[in-house]
């Protein structure tokens, strides 16, 4: 829920996941308290065996400002503590620990002190200026003691996607919290001893707690790596298959859409879903899965995007123009305040997507939701566009030329030819294509079109799983 961009961190579009060549005015950012030191740690280098599990674990606490107005986000805690670092390593790392406050608590100042308060858990993406990306996974909750207080955040930055399994590192972190800070810290070096596991295998952990003595704990990563950062059973629990498909027809033309709700783990959930069921295709536009009041500006935007906007935030987006709402809550009267989605996708084709969605309730495991999802959008794009590469025509000075009038004209239907006719002037259908053009297939004579040969084959999210048109 950051962003993808070729700018400074300290620019807004730093902060989003992935937007290309946007514009946006860089917002007035509050600086950081001068009393205020921040720990800086450098990205650290893969393992020969694996990944480290994170970079680092940061506490961001709610503190009073000098004047009593109003709260501020401050970093009080990091682990690990201070590397050796080059001046402009430091400049960078330290508006990186800026923007991780931000994120953390991202509704703004404004906080009054509570005595009760649900934990929750979310997920952000931080772009750098060589367009790595670094994802910060963050838990709030309630810190121990008596009487109102503010909540505070714990956040993991880590170059790992798989937000269930660092839900599970969460809960272990939180046990710890509410015996003592101080058993936070072992617990988190053992895991950063540890190698991130390979789809589908356990790593093992060993961990004392006073009164519990060592507890073992298994975190076992998904064996469908590519879908080990989504949850679709959260997207369902939101909207209706039919309003999922008005969402995905509207993403797979590139529109604005927004999503709002309460609940900052619902917000990174639906957004990480819905950019997921474009595979395999990728959103290339703007993508912010909760966006922090103090970059509200970023809706005024022209070009595509996939907002998250808390609730209470909803009256700061003024133009709801041209643009697609898409009410997440438990309790909302309709599910779009505007836009109109319903007939973009071809009604046969959106009727077999149906057909196929209704398998997943036969579903016990979140895995198994998320294959039968996946592969029920996955058959649409192999359906209307899997024929691709046999118009891709090869010559002996280059490139190859994807032929797209002789591609569309090619479909018979002509629901499906009009839809077509669209996708493929998207952007994310045209750096597809542009990846084909680029390789230079061996054992073929040079101006051959691939129109005679083979159906393409197109390898589905799991190995095990080959789909032909």
């Amino acid at each position: 829920m950051a962003t993808s961009a070729y700018l400074p961190i300290c620019s807004l579009t730093q902060f989003i996941f992935v937007c290309f060549c946007v514009e946006i005015k860089e917002p007035d950012l509050a600086e950081t308290r001068e009393n205020l030191v921040m720990d800086n740690v450098p990205i650290q280098p893969r393992r020969v065996s694996g990944q480290y599990f994170f970079e680092y674990l940061v506490v961001v606490s709610l503190k009073k400002k000098k004047d009593g107005s109003n709260y501020e986000p401050q970093i009080t805690y990091q682990f690990p503590k201070v590397n050796v670092m080059a001046k402009y390593q430091k400049e960078e790392e330290e508006k990186t620990l800026k923007a991780i406050t931000l994120f953390c608590f991202p509704e703004g100042i404004s906080w009054a002190p509570l005595t009760e308060y649900h934990s929750e858990t979310f997920s952000f993406v931080l772009t750098e200026i060589d367009g790595s990306r670094r994802n910060g996974y963050c838990r709030r909750l309630l810190p121990g003691g008596r009487g109102a207080r503010p909540p505070e955040a714990f956040c993991i930055i880590s170059s790992l996607a798989c937000f269930g399994l660092f839900s599970k590192i969460f809960d272990e972190v939180e046990k710890r919290r509410q015996i003592s800070m101080a058993l936070i810290y072992p617990f988190m070096q053992k895991l950063r001893e540890a190698s991130f596991p390979a789809p589908g295998q356990t790593v093992e952990i060993k961990s004392f707690i006073p009164e519990s003595g060592t507890e073992i704990i298994h975190l076992t990563r998904p064996l469908d790596s590519w879908l080990e950062h989504v949850n679709f059973c959260t997207l369902f629990d939101c909207l209706s298959d039919e309003e999922v498909l008005q969402v995905f027809a509207a993403a797979v033309l590139e529109r604005r859409i927004i999503f709002f709700a309460d609940e900052l783990g619902t917000l990174s959930q639906v957004l990480h879903a819905v950019a997921a069921l474009l595979y395999p295709f990728t959103w290339q536009h703007t993508f912010i899965s909760i966006v922090p009041e103090i970059l509200i500006d970023v809706v005024m935007a022209p070009t595509p995007y996939l907002l998250g906007v808390q609730k209470c935030l909803l009256d700061l987006v003024t133009d709801q123009s041209d643009l697609l709402l898409v009410d997440l809550s438990k309790n909302k009267e309709k599910t779009f305040l505007t836009g109109d989605e319903d007939s973009i996708l071809p009604p046969k084709l959106q009727a077999e997507i149906l057909v196929a969605l209704s398998q997943r309730k036969k579903a016990k495991k979140v895995e198994e939701v998320n294959r039968v999802v996946s592969e029920a959008f996955l058959h649409f794009f192999v359906r209307t566009v899997g024929h691709y590469s046999s118009y891709v025509k090869y010559t002996k000075e280059g490139p190859g030329v994807f032929e797209k009038r002789r591609f569309y004209k090619a479909i018979e239907s002509k629901t499906t030819r009009h839809f077509v006719k669209k996708f493929i002037q998207t952007q994310m259908f045209d750096l597809f294509v542009q990846e084909l053009e680029q390789q230079q297939p061996s054992g073929r004579q040079q101006g051959e079109s691939r129109a005679s040969r083979p159906p393409y084959f197109i390898t589905g999210p799991s190995e095990r799983m080959t789909v032909t048109h």
